[in-house]
């Protein structure tokens, strides 16, 4: 069996991103519930404000499938998977390098402190080079069902490349990179180090072994770490990608602030969040790990 401490960067890299894709495409339909949740605003007439287009997970998937069609719900699929092969792909396969140079082992039973870092500067590394995919996929699961003869923005991934930048400049690609890094950095860090020390833990339980049953424990709470964590940075990243009234970050968050109804904003869309990333993480893991042993073990 091979030592997954030796498994090539080439090699993890095409299983993550494999991985990646795979959760992504089964788990697209909740992010969009999610991105529609969270760039939602409170709409004022007169004394009120308007009721919610959009209720809860289930009641925005459903609005969302009656008004546009079913197959709407994987809006930003094809650009979701562009970030996924980058984004994924090199967050994992830089994850171990990096973490066995900052820690100077290779040995897997080291300090919570290393993982955390490591996965902190590997998200970071990985969307800044994957900020453009994320930005068309956002921009193209923020259109909802419009007026009749309102023609959509764009007609599809790569349109929506060419016209943002022909549009607003090559560097609008990476608008909301501030947040994104943020966003990201701390949600890989919650993810692929609560993911190693969930699964670290668990294996030292009398009884469990490294199976199925503890690669899906330890998506979960990879999954539940990085929603919990990550929530109010990734509101402000969807909000910034989504509408381009927001001057910056911190424009961005104190208007969501002021307008809605305080921190509780910026964990819109918290259940299809967590439905989410809790999912897509039990996918991507247990994927990752069983295409690794199919290829390396």
């Amino acid at each position: 069996m091979a030592d997954p401490l030796q498994i090539s960067f080439a090699g993890i890299f095409a299983c993550s991103a494999f991985a990646a894709c795979f959760a992504e495409i089964c788990t697209i339909p909740l992010d969009t519930a999610k991105v529609r949740l969270q760039l939602q605003k409170r709409v004022p007439i007169g004394d009120s404000t308007a009721a919610p287009k959009y209720r809860g997970l289930l009641g925005t998937l459903t609005t969302i499938a009656k008004e546009e069609g079913f197959f709407a719900l994987w809006n930003g699929v094809v650009p979701g998977l562009h970030r996924q092969f980058l984004y994924g792909g090199l967050r994992v396969g830089l994850y171990q390098p990096v973490k066995a140079f900052i820690s100077g082992t290779n040995s897997a039973d080291i300090p919570l402190f290393y993982k955390v870092l490591a996965a902190l500067l590997t998200g970071a590394i990985a969307i800044i080079v994957a900020n453009p995919t994320d930005l068309v996929k956002v921009r193209l699961q923020a259109e909802g069902k419009l007026p009749v003869g309102v023609a959509r923005r764009y007609s599809g991934a790569l349109q929506a490349y060419y016209s943002i930048v022909k549009q607003e400049g090559v560097g609008a690609l990476w608008t909301g990179l501030g947040p994104n890094i943020a966003r990201n950095a701390v949600v890989n860090a919650a993810e692929l180090a609560s993911y190693d020390q969930v699964k670290e833990t668990i294996l030292k339980i009398p009884g469990f072994t490294d199976n199925v049953l503890t690669h899906i424990l330890a998506g979960l709470g990879a999954g539940f770490f990085a929603v919990c964590i990550g929530s109010p940075i990734d509101v402000v990243k969807s909000r910034m990608m989504g509408d381009s009234v927001y001057k910056g970050t911190i424009d961005c968050f104190f208007k969501t602030l002021k307008t809605e109804q305080g921190l509780l904003a910026f964990y819109k869309g918290f259940l299809p969040n967590f439905s989410r990333l809790g999912l897509w993480n039990v996918i991507m893991f247990l994927t990752l790990e069983q295409v690794k042993r199919v290829f390396f073990y």
